[in-house]
């Protein structure tokens, strides 16, 4: 798991690196709620092989460390509401958000998400 707090790129340029390449689960808490964000990131720490087995990255947020430009970035392109506690973006190897979640997600229920999507299968039969 990454963090971009200390990263000399921009949250959008990460993404751009990513995409045909990597699937990713984009994380965002609130300071006040980074206890679902430690939920979610020890329950995927548990299912490191299945991560690595669907080409996922998973990219945390505290929302004090999200830089100006990455904030709007995320308001605009991932209509992230700032109010927001949570929020948890799956993003495709096309770099489209695939499904948005507010409360940390079963890593089973993330897994099954992913496997029914067609780049998925068509990886799976290879």
């Amino acid at each position: 798991m990454e963090s971009v707090a200390n990263q000399q790129k921009s949250l959008k340029a990460i993404l751009t690196e990513k995409k045909d390449h990597r699937r990713v689960l984009l994380i965002y808490s609130r300071d006040d709620a980074q206890h679902y964000s430690l939920e979610q990131q020890e329950a995927l720490n548990e299912e490191r092989a299945g991560l690595d087995e669907r080409d996922l990255d998973v990219i945390v947020l505290v929302a004090s460390l999200v830089m100006e430009p990455d904030r709007q970035f995320l308001m605009h392109d991932y209509k992230l509401n700032p109010s927001d506690n949570f929020v948890a973006w799956l993003i495709g190897k096309d770099g489209g958000v695939k499904q948005t979640y507010h409360k940390p997600i079963d890593v089973k229920e993330l897994f099954r998400t992913i496997d029914s999507m067609p780049m998925r299968k068509q990886e799976s039969k290879q």
